[in-house]
């Protein structure tokens, strides 16, 4: 089994920031593409910004500038730093990673989810 788990998610204000962390743990033995989505109250889930395994990354427009994703391959963790938050980043933030297992295969996991709320 693999389980990731996020932490950092809170209650911050307008133009604050927050860091997010992500750690991947479990029966396998490297991550491919890292990645974090966001799902708003009466939206559907969207990508926020993806990192791969050479450390290529990809934001959604909304995000550029203000966010910045990371990851630390000898830790298992992927980071996303959120800087000038606004009300509108307010969100469950997921964490999603497509990894290499030792029983044979690849595949996609998320983690639970972390709340970040942004006051105007």
């Amino acid at each position: 089994q693999v389980q990731l788990v996020e932490s950092g998610g809170g209650l911050v204000q307008a133009g604050g920031f927050l860091k997010l962390s992500c750690v991947v743990s479990g029966s396998f033995f490297s991550t491919n593409t890292m990645g974090w989505y966001r799902q708003a109250p009466g939206k559907q889930r969207e990508l926020v910004a993806t990192i791969t395994s050479g450390g290529s990354t990809n934001y959604v427009d909304s995000v550029k500038g203000r966010f910045t994703i990371s990851r630390d391959n000898a830790k298992n963790t992927v980071y996303l730093q959120m800087n000038s938050l606004k009300a509108e980043d307010t969100a469950v933030y997921y964490c999603a990673a497509n990894v290499n297992r030792w029983n044979g295969g690849v595949r996609d996991y998320w983690g639970q989810g972390t709340q970040v709320t942004v006051s105007s």
